[in-house]
């Protein structure tokens, strides 16, 4: 399939990040050779358009790919008023895109019809109509989801198989952190019915032998909507803790007190043995809520069963995760500019001898000296303070001070995701 011309209209919201930096946009001058057409010619009447309506959005780009890189490959197209790579607003390294507004509409036409997935340092570039306005580019009017993709399928490839339904504005397949596909992707069309033709046509095809879902994007929002309506909703109902000498007839009579069931299980290993759980999946939702709530950490066979509702393994995960985030995030803010980090003292220093050093500076609700699985020390450990300004006066006194025969280092505790962040901004020179 040929590739579709591009049209100006807004970008989906999934595939279009906005900058979240203000870098200096490089003017860029025009050669004396290149030709800046007669904006009253027949050929520029339409195209001596705003920037805004010239300007594009470029992605997928290398970290090292700076403004001349791009203003060379750009101006094969026509003149380029501008380029901005937009870049990290601490490090200044580059977010990997940048936006190139031409002169004239039909030069930027040209530049997405011809480098659009040209490699640039080794990636292809994906080039589409910048759209600044997040009402429009949250506008999902025309937007597809794709899934179940062959992990071979890449941009340009999903491009040129829906390009046939009508002008696509954006295109892109997941990817992990190292550019693999994910197996699900996005395309943009200008037109809803382009989208629907697609979705009818392709929906449930091979592609590269692979069964293909197409349908219409829905918004995160909405999908976690419907989602919560449906988990509100449920009947499946999980229960572990069960003892094993419970037969599947006595565990489905405990539960059919409370509505119909469809179906009742007690998972099995090889040899028949019941592992303790099971499922209940009820006809009607109010019955297994109403087991949940009467049965949860009641005694069944000298156990107390744990009743809840069924969640999948990738539900389950995603709450632990959020737990565990959520548990990680309020210990830090606790601890936040109170805890301190202490290394480089003797093997000869514990507990006691950190908290006696440090006490003079306030009260100290903890001081620890790590050690590894032997009780060695490792010369490192922490002493929490209960006001920053107690930790503040600890590191001003103590940070060099020697601590045995050794100067000690102390400084605020770092989490290791802003201790490497600090590290790398030292090494970049900020």
């Amino acid at each position: 399939m040929s590739e579709a011309a591009a049209a100006p209209a807004p970008a989906a919201a999934p595939v279009v990040p906005a900058p979240v930096t203000e870098a200096p946009t490089v003017q860029m001058p025009v050669p004396e050779n290149q030709d800046l057409r007669d904006p009253s010619s027949e050929e520029t009447t339409t195209a001596e358009a705003p920037l805004s309506l010239s300007s594009l959005y470029v992605g997928e780009l290398d970290p090292s790919v700076t403004e001349a890189m791009l203003y060379e490959l750009f101006l094969m197209c026509g003149p380029v008023a501008s380029i901005r790579v937009c870049r990290d607003a601490v490090t200044r390294r580059s977010l990997g895109y940048a936006y190139v507004n031409f002169h004239y509409r039909q030069d930027a036409e040209r530049a997405i019809n011809e480098l659009n997935y040209a490699e640039i340092k080794g990636k292809p570039c994906r080039i589409m109509w910048s759209q600044r306005d997040p009402s429009l580019r949250k506008n999902g009017s025309g937007n597809i989801f794709i899934k179940n993709l062959d992990s071979s399928i890449d941009n340009k490839a999903l491009h040129d198989t829906f390009a046939a339904f009508g002008r696509i504005l954006s295109c892109k397949v997941a990817t992990d952190n190292d550019g693999r596909s994910r197996g699900y992707g996005y395309v943009h069309y200008e037109e809803e019915e382009s989208a629907r033709d697609a979705i009818e046509k392709v929906n449930g095809m091979l592609l590269n032998d692979q069964k293909v879902f197409v349908g219409p994007h829905i918004p995160r929002s909405e999908r976690l909507s419907k989602l919560e309506e449906k988990l509100a909703r449920f009947t499946n109902v999980f229960v572990k803790n069960i003892d094993t000498e419970v037969t599947l007839d006595q565990f489905r009579e405990l539960f059919s007190k409370y509505g119909a069931i469809t179906s009742a299980v007690i998972a099995t290993d090889e040899e028949g043995n019941s592992k303790g759980f099971g499922f209940v999946n009820f006809e009607e939702h109010e019955s297994a809520k109403r087991a949940v709530e009467e049965l949860h950490d009641t005694e069944f066979h000298g156990k107390n069963l744990f009743v809840s509702r069924a969640q999948k393994k990738r539900e389950r995960q995603a709450q632990l995760r959020l737990q565990y985030e959520q548990a990680r995030a309020e210990k830090h803010s606790k601890y936040q500019g109170v805890n301190l980090f202490i290394k480089n003292f003797g093997d000869e220093i514990d507990d006691d001898n950190l908290r006696q050093e440090f006490s003079v500076f306030g009260i100290i609700t903890s001081a620890k000296v790590m050690r590894d699985e032997k009780g060695r020390s490792k010369g490192f450990g922490f002493v929490c303070f209960s006001t920053p300004d107690e930790a503040s006066r600890a590191i001003n006194e103590m940070n060099g001070r020697m601590l045995g025969n050794k100067p000690i280092y102390v400084a605020l505790h770092q989490r290791h995701d802003e201790r490497r962040r600090t590290i790398s901004q030292r090494k970049q020179g900020f």
